[in-house]
């Protein structure tokens, strides 16, 4: 495969950038929306997010995600990072998987706090902790929003990084070069 130039459309750019800076508030949402909810029960106790390791984790990742994306977005309208679309392409691809791991673990979280598991003795608590969880679920909504931007921006960097590249040619094309 031979590479080509081929610039990419400056509203690949514009909309790369976009994402990432729009991703931003949307996991620093995520973020204080977790780390400040709280509640007390006066028969079960306090329940703060440090409770549960799965928001400590969407919390991590949040802050991860929004301090790539801050980094990503100055560095992506500098010339010498800006070539680097494989870079992008994996960083972009990894965050993506993080955010969306998180995701899957404060759903899972959401999901046992409003329906519980009777198979292994776990009630549900969302009366018992109903503030807690209205909170958590508009914090897995800030989270599933800032996972649809890098899922668009994981795409845009991957069509940037494969694009440079020519088609591959047909099987019988390269069948009568051999001959």
């Amino acid at each position: 495969m031979e590479e080509t130039h081929n610039p990419h459309p400056p509203i690949l750019k514009l909309l790369d950038v976009s994402l990432r800076l729009f991703s931003v508030p949307l996991t620093i949402a995520s973020i204080c929306l977790t780390v400040t909810n709280r509640q007390d029960n006066p028969d079960y106790g306090t329940l703060e997010f440090h409770n549960l390791s799965g928001l400590k984790y969407m919390v991590c990742i949040s802050a991860i995600a929004a301090a790539y994306a801050l980094f990503a977005a100055a560095f992506s309208w500098l010339r010498c990072f800006a070539a680097k679309a494989w870079v992008f392409f994996v960083s972009d691809q990894i965050v993506a998987y993080l955010m969306v791991t998180s995701v899957a673990a404060v759903g899972e979280i959401l999901y046992l706090a409003y329906y519980g598991d009777r198979e292994v003795s776990w009630s549900e608590a969302y009366s018992t902790y109903g503030k807690f969880c209205v909170k958590m679920k508009m914090a897995l909504v800030f989270q599933a929003l800032g996972f649809g931007c890098f899922f668009v921006v994981a795409v845009v960097s991957a069509f940037r990084a494969f694009s440079i590249f020519d088609p591959p040619l047909p099987s019988q094309h390269l069948q009568h070069q051999s001959n």
